[in-house]
């Protein structure tokens, strides 16, 4: 959690190995080997135990669906600040190479 604040709040990029290796993603491959990777992904899920793969998904999409307030709430709090003046700002400081001069009493 305090590595995914830490790059939602500051925007900082971040490389695919960088979020490999901190658990932001699953795995990290080279674009030459992703194919591969995937099938012998999909044909050891296809090899596996099915029931023991259902019900492990079952049990952690029903984790992910007692977060379901939190991502709604999520994406509407995003969406406000995507309207907001700051948005504007940004892009424009952007563009022209300057920092950003953001309004800290902004309502939204």
């Amino acid at each position: 959690m305090a590595k995914a604040k830490y790059h939602l709040l500051t925007g900082k990029p971040l490389t695919g190995e960088e979020a490999e290796r901190i658990a932001l993603v699953s795995l990290c491959v080279d674009d030459a080997e992703l194919q591969e990777i995937a099938l012998g992904i999909a044909t050891d899920l296809a090899s596996g135990s099915q029931s023991a793969i259902r019900w492990t998904k079952y049990a952690l999409n029903n984790w992910l669906r007692s977060a379901g307030p939190i991502f709604d709430a999520s994406t509407a709090l995003e969406m406000l600040g995507f309207m907001s003046p700051d948005v504007r700002e940004g892009l424009s400081s952007l563009i022209e190479k300057r920092p950003p001069n953001f309004n800290p009493d902004c309502p939204i």
